[in-house]
């Protein structure tokens, strides 16, 4: 380390520094009389001391800084990241893996250390410090190990990466892409068998995550062989044991992939569990990947969406469309004067012009409020506004005449019943004008605007689209007519209609959703992976739905076999969060258990754990992408019995060597505490001299 003193006054004023102590002295000491009886040399030493002390107290004045340089040296840093996933001792060589592989790559993590900064790291589903002492990961992803790589060691002395794996992912991105930012050296192990063997899998299942009751849906089941040439198999798709799709296979080719096509019935509500089986072949060593499991969630019907009009008009086409568009929903319309359906049937009414001059639809707005259905009103040229003002849906019109408006749409900002993708709030300004009443507009405190209006170039506070609230039911008010000019303005821009159709299902869902007036609410999701954290949210309000954490809620998860797990919830600020672990593939039900001032109440629900089988789907290591890996960053492969190797040639390498720093510090020197201490010497030993000599 270095140390120097430096200032930004030039170095000359150190002179005038010196010239004012020794004047100071000269002044003090040579032409004071009264220290006549001072022998010559004291007076000297005195005069001295007070030169020091004067010219540092003057050199402090020039603001001088401490300029400290040291001398760092940083050793390379050497990354080791072993590959803890299945596959990688789903081999005959498993055993010497086991234990004489972990102590090879133990062994070549300690020699390393002698020279460089060695940091070991294990990854698989995720990524972890240290070396995992099971291959139990049920996944591999280089992304995350890649990643976590960038964040440690970005501006580091990286030195060199190992990266022991069979090459085998199915999470994540391709290795080769994720350490693309890599400007260290690769070198990979090899682990695994690339001997080809004789296998049949199912390598995926296309499906829908939801079904209807009483419908059917298709899977497409694609199935792979390897070295079964000549060899028959039968596909079977069974639930609860019972067979449900039988299919006979024929390998005629090696390798050999087929996709089949399957149609299956929902025949009971709820997370239905669907089992697809290739019956293996002889010889056959990996039967892991001959079953794969599916869940399909089967509901009760689609929500059904009433739309009727005072006559034919576009915007019921136009939003009919867009309503099935969503598997959810299913829209059935009908003009007033044909429509004689219990209202009790359908979870969402659209009304275009209704009321109107020539059908007031007295009747079914009544029945609509009786059954509590939600209602989207849409006014027309033909509508009646004093008949609509009775309905009290949020806003009133009152109408100057038959004229109408040309208006275009203004989304409101802060929108907060439900969110837009970007893409939709930027484009609704670019609607086509619609057909507004030439009137006047007012809306009640409680009504939540959506759009106004702009009629011309000026934007008025004119309600165009508003969503209110009638007791427990919702509403909606578009106050015009021209939707499917929006529709047809989406296509002929973007070649869809995917910003019309989320605007139209974004209302839908939010009015036709029922409201949990519940006091208890308790969250999951129905199916979890195997290698997953089970997780649950719950929520407790009191009698003024104002939400509460003082009472315990319990939660107990039930197995097939009947065995219990009983749990209690942690609270946060406003809420309850659970997270009860992994559990073993399987179906399991829940009751969630809180008492709010002695009243007990529970939710029950059920959800199901799905093996994950990534990892046996193919047992064939890739040593290329490996190889690509290593060479793309002028690295080598070696196989996992040569792991000793590596020592050697990252020891050859000119590359992977220390760097050193001068880091620069400085410093005022007025702050430190030995200029003060030298002052103060100074001063005291002068007055010290003066005192025992009789000057004061």
């Amino acid at each position: 380390m270095s140390i120097r003193i430096v200032t930004e006054a030039p170095l000359w004023y150190i002179l005038l520094c010196l010239l004012a102590g020794g004047v100071y002295a000269a002044v003090l000491y040579f032409r004071n009389t009264r220290l006549g009886e001072f022998s010559r040399g004291i007076i000297w030493l005195l005069s001295g001391f007070r030169f020091l002390a004067v010219s540092l107290l003057c050199f402090l004045l020039l603001g001088p800084l401490l300029k400290t340089m040291n001398r760092e040296v940083e050793k390379p840093v050497v990354v080791i990241a072993q590959d803890v996933s299945e596959s990688t001792l789903l081999t005959a060589d498993s055993a010497w893996y086991k234990n004489e592989y972990r102590k090879k790559i133990d062994e070549l993590a300690a020699r390393l250390g002698e020279k460089f900064e060695v940091k070991t790291y294990s990854f698989g589903e995720r990524f972890r410090e240290n070396f995992a002492p099971q291959w139990t990961d049920r996944q591999t992803d280089f992304s995350s190990l890649f990643g976590e790589i960038e964040t440690r060691f970005s501006g580091r002395n990286l030195g060199a990466v190992i990266v022991a794996s069979d090459g085998l992912y199915n999470k994540g991105e391709s290795p080769v892409f994720a350490a693309s930012w890599l400007k260290a050296p690769v070198f990979t192990v090899a682990m695994g068998d690339t001997t080809v063997r004789r296998d049949l899998l199912v390598n995926n299942v296309l499906h829908n995550k939801i079904a209807f009751l009483g419908n059917t849906f298709p899977l497409e089941v694609v199935a792979e062989a390897h070295r079964c040439n000549g060899v028959n198999s039968v596909l079977t798709v069974s639930q609860n044991g019972q067979t449900l799709f039988t299919q006979q296979l024929t390998i005629n080719s090696d390798p050999f992939s087929t996709t089949i096509p399957v149609q299956l019935e929902a025949r009971a509500v709820g997370l239905q569990r669907y089992r697809i089986t290739l019956s293996p072949a002889n010889g056959e060593q990996n039967l892991r990947n001959n079953t794969r499991e599916i869940l399909v969630d089967v509901l009760d019907g689609r929500q059904k969406v009433l739309l009727v009009s005072d006559g034919p008009h576009p915007d019921i086409g136009a939003l009919k469309q867009s309503i099935e568009n969503s598997q959810n929903y299913e829209a059935e319309a009908f003009t007033l004067d044909a429509f004689n359906e219990p209202v009790g049937k359908y979870n969402l009414a659209i009304l275009h012009s209704i009321p109107s001059q020539s059908a007031p639809g007295q009747k079914l707005m009544a029945d609509l409020e009786a059954a509590n259905i939600p209602v989207f009103y849409i006014t027309g040229l033909q509508s009646q506004y004093t008949f609509f003002n009775n309905l009290k849906a949020g806003i009133r019109i009152t109408s100057h005449g038959d004229r109408a408006n040309e208006c275009e749409a203004v989304p409101v900002n802060g929108f907060p019943l439900f969110s837009l993708s970007d893409n939709v709030v930027k484009y609704i300004p670019q609607f086509p004008a619609v057909q507004t009443p030439f009137a006047d507009f007012q809306s009640t405190p409680a009504t939540t605007p959506f759009m106004r209006q702009k009629i011309g170039a000026l934007k008025t506070d004119y309600p165009l689209w508003v969503f209110a609230q009638q007791g427990d039911r919702k509403v909606a008010v578009f106050a015009g007519e021209g939707l499917w000019k929006w529709r047809l303005r989406d296509f002929a821009d973007h070649g869809n209609h995917d910003i019309f159709n989320e605007l139209v299902s974004k209302t839908v869902q939010y009015l036709a959703v029922k409201v949990d007036k519940s006091l208890f609410r308790l969250s999951t999701r129905n199916s979890w992976d195997e290698n997953q954290q089970v997780s649950f949210e719950a929520e407790v309000y009191n009698e003024s739905y104002e939400l509460i954490t003082e009472p315990e809620v319990t939660l107990t998860i039930t197995n097939a076999a009947g065995k219990q797990f009983p749990f209690t919830f942690t609270k946060t600020a406003t809420a309850y969060r659970l997270i009860a672990g992994q559990f073993p593939p399987g179906d399991y039900t829940y009751v969630g258990r809180v008492s709010v001032n002695g009243k007990a109440f529970t939710q029950k629900g059920s959800f199901s754990v799905v093996p994950l089988v990534m990892e046996a789907s193919s047992l064939t290591a890739d040593h290329q992408l490996l190889y690509n890996l290593a060479k793309r960053h002028n690295g080598e492969m070696v196989n996992a019995r040569d792991i000793d190797r590596l020592e050697k040639l990252i020891l050859a390498r000119e590359d992977i060597r220390p760097v050193i720093y001068n880091p620069q510090q400085l410093n005022d020197l007025i702050t430190r505490w030995w200029v003060f201490a030298i002052l103060l010497l100074l001063l005291a030993v002068e007055w010290f001299l003066r005192k025992r000599n009789g000057a004061y």
